[in-house]
């Protein structure tokens, strides 16, 4: 029989008593206090006191010696304890909760009104394709979405199966986003006729994270779609007419903003997650005191832990209530990562990273702050779309996309993205520019074939096909599918004498995406000979291609 959990627990505690800097004590210590607190063995009941006990622990051995890495590590993990809720959250959606969704050009809707545009429901644009997305936005990555844990009732999906699927760069089954489509094409109806969709997430054990926590926090949520002549604008089948025209440097108007926007997240009013957000702050708020009294302030580890202490008091302060508390946080966090990049250059990347991440909480968690990277765009033909800028923030990552769900039209321009990993939850942008960046192969790309809206993307300016060796193929992986129809694309490549080796990752990217317009001048792999042949060809629907007419 081994020895007890317990005992073992004990043995690791004097071993770091003899030795702060054992690493593999501290290691061991955070299996064994899991695995006791999940089983609540006796004297294990009460995490509070529990943690409690561990940061007074770890904090002596930081004291002691702040240059040794081991007890660093034990605060980080820690602090992940204690800086999140215990199982899953719903914190946004789309449509949102009492939206209301039609499809309607701008000429009828200065027919129905005397103002330019009619305000009173959201353009949603996919309707012309004869889908409606449904976006459900988790606080971590879960698994479990299915007919049977997430209940959908309407008029529109009656006799047919809802599938929910993940939209994830990786196929382990776990997303913090699930998507579903439902089809609206071919419906019967009156022209004022309206169709309610009602979703429900009950308390389920279906529902489950990572770490095998289970969703326990009931929501429900009901919005209105209106098919207002579908029929009509759909026989137009060319939803852009004119080349979109982008240019960052131009202030955005003032007397519009975009409308219909149910900004904040969902409300997380479970009395058991108030109380214990409620100890979580104070304990880490005494935390936050304690380092920032520590005598190396030129200590690497402790910026760090300085800076996700800070961050783990804003995503508790955002728990039911406004996310402008968070905003002291993350000013303080993005001095300390400016510090970092500094102090520390080995690492910058992973400080660029962080900060960017920072950076988009605060500029996204108040809707007034955010109104000034705000605007609708008036297209020809077309009803406003709700436009976003976020040009030359020196953004490395993209972070924070639950709070962007209802955005069509987004510009990302000059800055040092290297991924757009995230994206994929934008189900209702139509208009992509992430010119003037760092992305280096269509690998990076994966996250766009997800998005069944978008119709104009411009990639000018990146490095896609400088690098002769595409190393985001060893940090994603399996990041394109080899479907039946990937291989078609492949044959059809080879009938145009495409060099099917040479573009395979721009054959499996253009073959999953439906684009009208498409910026890619700058770009390496453009001056590489049948490159532009092999977009047209997998991409009929191009009308506009580096800014001149393909057809």
């Amino acid at each position: 029989m081994g020895v007890p959990e317990e005992e073992e627990l004990k043995y690791t505690m004097d071993k770091i008593s003899d030795n702060f800097s054992n690493y593999s004590a501290w290691h061991n210590r955070s299996i064994l206090l899991s695995n006791l607190l999940t089983q609540q063995k006796k004297g294990f009941e009460s995490k509070q006191k529990i943690f409690s006990e561990e940061f007074e622990l770890v904090t002596q051995a930081l004291f002691t010696d702040p240059s040794d890495q081991s007890g660093w590590f034990y605060h980080l993990w820690l602090l992940a304890q204690t800086s999140s809720p215990e199982n899953p959250q719903l914190i946004a959606l789309w449509p949102s909760n009492g939206a209301k969704l039609s499809l309607s050009s701008v000429r009828e809707a200065n027919d129905k009104q005397n103002t330019p545009f009619s305000f009173s429901s959201i353009c949603c644009y996919s309707l012309k394709e004869g889908i409606l997305p449904i976006v459900l936005f988790f606080n971590e990555p879960v698994k479990g979405l299915t007919p049977s844990s997430v209940s959908l009732n309407s008029d529109l999906v009656v006799g047919k199966d809802i599938q929910w699927r993940p939209l994830s760069v990786t196929n382990s089954g776990h997303s913090n986003c699930w998507v579903t489509y439902l089809e609206v094409s071919n419906l019967e109806y009156c022209s004022s006729q309206q169709f309610s969709v009602e979703i429900s997430i009950p308390n389920t054990d279906d529902i489950v994270s990572r770490s095998g926590s289970i969703y326990n926090c009931p929501v429900n949520f009901t919005f209105t779609f209106e098919p207002n002549n579908i029929d009509s604008i759909t026989k137009d089948t060319d939803l852009i007419h004119d080349p979109i025209s982008w240019d960052c440097s131009e202030p955005l108007p003032s007397h519009v903003k975009p409308s219909c926007i149910h900004f904040d997240q969902l409300k997380i009013t479970n009395a058991l997650i108030q109380e214990e957000s409620k100890w979580h702050l104070e304990r880490l708020s005494d935390e936050l005191d304690l380092f920032r009294e520590l005598p190396d302030d030129n200590s690497k580890f402790a910026k760090l832990t300085l800076a996700r202490l800070l961050l783990a008091c804003a995503a508790i302060k955002s728990r039911g209530s406004s996310l402008i508390e968070r905003r002291g946080y993350c000013e303080e966090a993005l001095g300390l990562f400016n510090d970092l990049i500094c102090l520390d250059p080995s690492h910058k990347r992973y400080y660029e990273d962080e900060r960017s991440l920072v950076l988009m909480d605060q500029l996204t968690c108040n809707m007034e702050s955010f109104m000034k990277y705000c605007s609708v765009q008036v297209l020809p033909n077309l009803a406003p779309l709700n436009h976003v800028q976020l040009c030359r923030l020196s953004l490395t990552r993209i972070g924070f996309v639950e709070r962007l769900l209802w955005v069509q039209m987004l510009d990302l321009s000059h800055n040092n993205l290297r991924s757009i990993e995230g994206l994929e939850a934008l189900q209702h942008l139509i208009c992509l520019n992430v010119s003037n960046n760092q992305i280096s192969s269509f690998t990076a790309l994966k996250p766009l074939t997800e998005m069944l809206s978008l119709k104009v993307l411009d990639l000018s300016f990146n490095k896609i096909g400088a690098h002769p060796i595409n190393t985001t193929r060893y940090v994603c992986p399996s990041p394109f599918s080899h479907k039946v129809e990937a291989c078609e694309a492949f044959e059809e490549c080879q009938k145009k004498h495409i060099n099917v080796e040479e573009f395979w990752d721009a054959i499996l990217f253009f073959k999953h995406v439906n684009l009208v317009q498409l910026g890619f001048e700058g770009n390496a792999i453009a001056n590489k000979e049948n490159f532009r042949t092999l977009v047209v060809t997998l991409n009929p629907s191009i009308k506009w291609l580096d800014g001149a007419c393909v057809h």
